[in-house]
């Protein structure tokens, strides 16, 4: 997809020419329409990536879903690269780019095999921040953004609850003003990376509900230390994506200094939407690159597996389902990168994000699916690596919105119908 905005190469690059890497010329990256076709600079960013990925090959990721140890050789060769700041603003040492970059570059990682393990362990850090760059004042910018783009911090996120779910606006984690401070008080769930994080940045109620107008005031963001020592954080043990940690943390009187408030008081729920759209846009793209990586390996294998004198690949019973499910996966990728472009321009895009994330979940699981069974009884084996892919392609189907609700958001945006939820 071409860049929305003109933007010289030569200027929105800085964090790549210290490696000699990016082809320096002057030419923009300009789009008055969208475009189908990368440009020259997009198709430099994917073989970059996939170059760094090709250095953590398969071994490297079986090993670190076996030991549940974070990749932190590969998030750190990722940072010392500079794309962990792809999307951050370049006078914060990123590179100034937009989701259409970021989610080339992800779906890079996702489809060289590292799948949702090599996505999740920098996804925070491409999207995350963003209520910070648009709604942080400058000293919070100098401060937060320059250590998150060099890989020096990890941040984790904590919004979801167990018992709000996807009900934001029902969250009960308090922060309670006191003088130069918050303290905290409540417990998250599925927060990721938090066993790693030093940072976290968390949603929780300043006012309470019962004082409140509409139920999507009264909640604060925050962006600050994760202490230990007032957040206990408990591992979930999960059926996959074990590289990257998923948790409970329960705050017990942790305290929060005000000037680690994002904007105001009372309006984190308005600031923490804005990078919503952005979220899911880059979840389609990791889940489309993952159904690629499966069904490329899964046609691989039936090129090779030969049973009753002939490759079963021969055989429409394979054949089939891959060329559909190939099929289901581009036309997913289009409405991924049509959502990013609209995003990029500054136009409204939430139908279209949300139905890439519908789109891209559901045909990168699929896809792992089929590459499994493709494989019959190897494909149950880690040799091949497909189950741990398969594994991996629930994620975006279940997160961070499930596809009912993401169906329910469509039939009443799109159709017009009754609002069901």
């Amino acid at each position: 997809m071409a860049h929305p905005r003109t933007t010289s190469v030569a200027s929105g690059w800085p964090s790549f020419a210290k490696h000699g890497t990016f082809i320096r010329n002057q030419a923009t990256l300009k789009a008055p329409s969208m475009d189908f076709a990368l440009t020259d600079a997009q198709q430099q960013i994917r073989d970059q990536v996939l170059r760094i990925c090709a250095r953590f090959d398969d071994a490297y990721w079986l090993e670190r879903d076996s030991t549940a140890t974070f990749p932190h050789a590969f998030f750190d060769t990722m940072a010392e690269s500079g794309w962990l700041g792809i999307a951050m603003p370049e006078a914060y040492g990123g590179s100034g780019l937009g989701i259409t970059e970021a989610s080339i570059m992800m779906q890079a990682v996702a489809e060289s095999g590292a799948a949702m393990s090599g996505a999740s362990a920098i996804h925070i850090n491409i999207f995350g921040l963003n209520p910070v760059v648009v709604y942080g004042n400058d000293e919070q910018k100098a401060r937060m953004l320059p250590p998150l783009i060099a890989g020096k911090n990890k941040a984790c996120f904590g919004v979801t609850e167990p018992n709000a779910g996807l009900n934001t606006t029902e969250i009960t984690t308090r922060a309670e003003r006191h003088g130069d401070h918050y303290r905290v008080f409540g417990n998250k769930i599925w927060t990721s990376t938090a066993q790693v994080a030093n940072k976290i940045l968390l949603l929780a109620r300043t006012t309470p509900l019962d004082q409140i107008k509409r139920k999507s005031q009264g909640m604060t963001l925050f962006y600050t230390d994760l202490d230990r020592t007032r957040a206990e954080v408990r591992l979930i043990h999960k059926m996959g994506r074990h590289a990257v940690d998923s948790n409970m943390v329960f705050f017990d009187d942790m305290r929060i200094p005000v000037e680690d408030r994002i904007g105001e008081e009372g309006e984190g729920f308005r600031y923490l939407i804005h990078g919503l759209n952005p979220e899911r846009i880059l979840i389609a793209a990791e889940a489309v690159g993952m159904g690629r990586c499966a069904i490329d390996r899964a046609a691989r294998y039936a090129r090779e597996r030969v049973v009753f004198g002939r490759p079963i690949g021969q055989n429409q019973a394979i054949q089939h389902p891959l060329a559909k499910l190939w099929a289901e996966l581009e036309s997913a990728n289009l409405m991924a990168f049509k959502a990013a472009w609209l995003y990029d321009q500054g136009l409204e895009c939430g139908v279209e994000a949300n139905a890439a994330k519908y789109l891209g979940a559901e045909a990168g699981y699929h896809a792992c699916e089929q590459a499994v069974m493709t494989h019959g009884g190897m494909g149950y084996a880690q040799e091949y690596h497909v189950e741990r892919l398969f594994r991996e392609s629930l994620i975006p189907r279940i997160a961070p919105v499930s596809r009912e609700l993401i169906l329910s958001y469509l039939a009443e945006r799109v159709l017009g119908l009754p609002k069901s939820y």
